[in-house]
């Protein structure tokens, strides 16, 4: 393990990178948000490059972050109109999204400082207390982050969390990937694979309708591999509404609750491939749609709509507002845990 200063906060804390490898993959993790800064791949021809969008300065993921790498909590993605209720209770919270709370509000643990635990060079645990009423959420809530790389090209992301009161909880991690290379242009040609036969729309404000609708015969129908500018380019009133993918697909097996594969995609130039395994119930299929030219990456380039696809394996989006969708509440003596691996690959 080889840690580095990357930099302080805005209140004078120090920030701290570590570095996991084994083999020629390497992973670096910052202590702000749990933050992945960057996974470093070979293609086919055995070069290196990193496959995740960042920022080249802590500042940067303080002040204007789209969530790049971070682990957003403590409830990832949307919660209308920033209310739930709970036990008869009504609990409302910080909105920051068109009314909505999104990814746990303006001060998500995305956005927060977490602890290093248990550090080697293929493993890294972080933790934090999220305390009763941040964010106005109720509960103590204790969570730990374990990334670990028990094989070269395997990166797995364990998620545990503990309440002392009962609590909504759905964490992600919302790294945004390009597998030509970081700032390397669209991943419109990216060609994509799910492990869904459902997906949830939404309204306007990008919010779950509630229903959950069949794949097939929309350009949410990626049961066989397809490129993921297929869909894009369609004029379907939710692809038009999202200006691209922002949505949760139903996986199969979700309620098995073991890990399972849930998509792959492959970059056909380079050859590298991506696929993704989860224990959790939904994948956010996102294809950065707000990205307009303004943020700069590492790699010295800009970052425009369509440069990279997020796999949010995740619970279902405003559960809390939606009986027929499955429980996300935490209760005391009950543990949350979520296993997620990114498996590598140049075949």
């Amino acid at each position: 393990m080889r840690d580095e200063l990357f930099g302080r906060t805005a209140d004078g804390d120090e920030v701290r990178r570590h570095t996991l490898a084994r083999g020629a993959f390497r992973v670096r993790v910052i202590e702000f948000g749990a933050v992945i800064t960057s996974i470093e791949t070979p293609d086919r021809q055995g070069r290196s490059a990193n496959v995740v969008l960042g920022l080249p300065d802590l500042r940067g993921y303080e002040t204007v972050s789209p969530s790049f790498g971070a682990v957003v909590g403590r409830f990832a993605n949307r919660i209308a109109g920033g209310r739930f209720t709970l036990d008869g209770t009504e609990y409302r919270l910080p909105t920051n999204d068109r009314g909505s709370t999104l990814h746990g509000g303006p001060g998500n643990f995305g956005l927060r400082l977490w602890q290093a635990r248990e550090a080697d060079e293929t493993g890294l645990t972080l933790v934090r207390r999220s305390p009763n009423g941040e964010e106005g959420f109720p509960g103590n809530l204790d969570v730990e982050v374990r990334y670990g790389i028990p094989e070269e090209g395997v990166l797995r992301l364990t998620m545990r969390a503990f309440t002392d009161r009962p609590t909504p909880v759905n964490l992600t991690n919302h790294s945004y990937f390009n597998l030509a290379g970081e700032g390397s242009g669209d991943v419109l040609g990216h060609r994509l694979r799910l492990e869904a036969d459902a997906f949830l729309p939404t309204d306007p404000a990008q919010l779950p309708t509630g229903e959950i609708r069949p794949v097939a015969g929309t350009p949410f129908d990626f049961r066989t591999e397809r490129p993921i500018g297929e869909g894009i380019r369609t004029g379907d009133p939710q692809i038009v509404a999202g200006k691209g993918y922002d949505h949760a697909f139903v996986l199969r097996g979700a309620e098995e609750g073991r890990l399972r594969f849930a998509a792959a995609c492959h970059e056909p130039v380079g050859g590298r491939r991506l696929e993704v395994w989860t224990t959790q119930p939904s994948l956010q299929l996102y294809t950065g749609n707000t990205l307009d030219g303004t943020l700069v990456g590492p790699s010295g380039r800009t970052y425009r709509a369509g440069d990279a696809v997020c796999f949010e394996t995740q619970g279902y989006p405003d559960a809390p507002n939606h009986p027929n969708f499955p429980s996300a509440i935490l209760r005391p003596g009950q543990v949350f845990e979520a296993v997620t691996e990114f498996r590598f690959s140049n075949p």
